[in-house]
């Protein structure tokens, strides 16, 4: 989703809720009191999760909004009718200490390098870049100014992942062996000619969540074959209907995402099997785990184990962790390592590398 769906989004604003209730089970609330929130500002506002982390930050306990820039017009109009301060790019930037990027894919690196020479923390929507190396400059500038970079992946602080790689980790799945992952959509005749701009067609765009949480499960694999197919009949070139598979010393996985399925969500899997057991997470949203165990292991008893998290709600854990890094009373739970592998993994999956 970009400009034309941005709009449509943002109409739900005004009635959003303040800050989701619960992360990880602890509840959200701003203290009476409490120390001087970060200012946030935001390059860009018209990708898709733009709409929804302006209505978190409306009123945060951790963050001040300072405004929203936008080189488009029907954006800016949006926004501003939503009551939030449109400003210049030189005014978010002098006013900001922490830089949102959520615009247009094609201009994420861009619009980050553009915060981190201003020295500017950055949250950069993902996919981050077109090319590896505008990555690397971005990942390297972070690094020489000491800035916090934080990747805007919607999975990345989900507890039914955090749940399936802390089973991986302690070793109460066994020995992984594969990894099942399917992330698709019904996508809009109309939103095809934004989507199809990119080489990695719905991989790049859709897929890279998935390939995150791969990446974050598993690291960077040894090989990676992308199989990109435009099955619509459009005419348009659009890779619409992908897999890719990823191969590791002892274990292979595959991510297939597609612009086909009505009712897509509720058949969104991530699924991780290993010798001593198997962990799915279906749906995706609300969180359900499901976690099959050959024998008892960590919190978890022999056979069906299932657990769900009905109030988790996108981007707050991110909001989170990021205000705390800023404030350097702890480290992302990412590195920038592991973002450089995500990146170019997703660019190998999509294609584009």
């Amino acid at each position: 989703m970009e400009r034309r769906s941005f709009v449509r989004a943002m109409t739900g604003l005004a009635l959003a809720p303040a800050v989701g209730s619960l992360v990880r089970g602890v509840p959200v609330v701003a203290a009476p009191g409490a120390r001087a929130r970060l200012k946030i500002g935001f390059l860009g506002a018209a990708y898709s999760h733009a709409a929804p982390k302006l209505a978190l930050l409306r009123d945060h306990p951790d963050f001040e909004l300072v405004g929203v820039w936008d080189d488009d017009p029907q954006v800016r109009d949006q926004v501003s009718g939503q009551g939030m301060p449109v400003l210049s790019q030189d005014e978010v930037l002098a006013r900001s200490e922490v830089i949102a990027v959520e615009s247009v894919v094609r201009d994420h690196a861009r619009h980050a390098l553009i915060a981190l020479s201003a020295g500017k923390h950055v949250h950069l929507e993902k996919p981050p870049s077109l090319r590896l190396d505008d990555f690397q400059e971005i990942v390297e500038l972070a690094r020489q100014k000491q800035l916090v970079l934080q990747g805007g992946y919607q999975y990345r602080y989900h507890p039914a992942f955090d749940a399936v790689i802390e089973a991986v980790r302690e070793g109460w799945l066994g020995d992984v062996f594969m990894v099942r992952a399917t992330m698709n959509n019904q996508l809009a005749v109309e939103r095809r000619a934004d989507w199809g701009q990119y080489a990695g067609g719905v991989m790049y765009e859709l897929g890279s969540h998935m390939v995150e949480a791969v990446v974050r499960l598993l690291g960077k694999p040894a090989q990676v074959t992308p199989f990109l197919f435009t099955h619509g009949p459009y005419g348009d070139g659009f890779k619409d209907n992908t897999l890719a598979v990823f191969e590791y010393p002892r274990a292979i996985a595959t991510i297939s995402s597609a612009t086909f399925q009505p009712s897509a969500g509720a058949y969104r899997a991530f699924e991780v099997l290993g010798t001593s057991g198997t962990a799915t997470i279906r749906p995706l949203e609300p969180p359900a785990l499901a976690i099959d165990l050959a024998r008892a292991a960590g919190p978890y008893q022999a056979g069906m184990n299932n657990r769900s998290w009905p109030e988790w709600e996108r981007f707050v854990g991110d909001l989170l962790e990021l205000a705390a890094a800023v404030r350097g009373e702890r480290q992302l739970c990412v590195t920038l390592e592991q973002e450089l592998a995500v990146q170019e993994t997703l660019l190998r999956a999509s294609g584009m590398l």
